[in-house]
C-alpha cells in the first residue's frame, strides 16, 4: 500500500470494511506523530474494527474489464 494520510487510511477502510495488517502497523508505528485530530480518527477506526464495520484483511485486485 502507498502510504497516505489517516483520513484517506480512514476512508479507504471505512468504504471497503477492510483493513490490512500493514495498515494497522503503520497506524501503530505513527502514533506518536499525531495530532489530537488524527488520534480521534485513529479510535474511530479502531472502534468500528471492534464493532465489526471494518476487518482485518486484504485488498483484492479490481478484475480488469474485458
Amino acid at each position: 500500500m502507498t502510504l497516505m494520510t489517516i483520513g484517506e487510511l480512514f476512508l479507504e477502510s471505512l468504504n471497503s470494511g477492510v483493513i490490512t495488517e500493514g495498515d494497522v502497523n503503520w497506524l501503530a508505528h505513527h502514533q506518536d506523530d499525531f495530532s489530537r485530530a488524527e488520534v480521534a480518527t485513529a479510535i474511530r477506526l479502531g472502534r468500528l474494527m471492534d464493532e465489526g464495520e471494518v476487518n482485518l484483511g486484504c485488498h483484492l485486485p479490481v478484475a480488469a474489464a474485458a
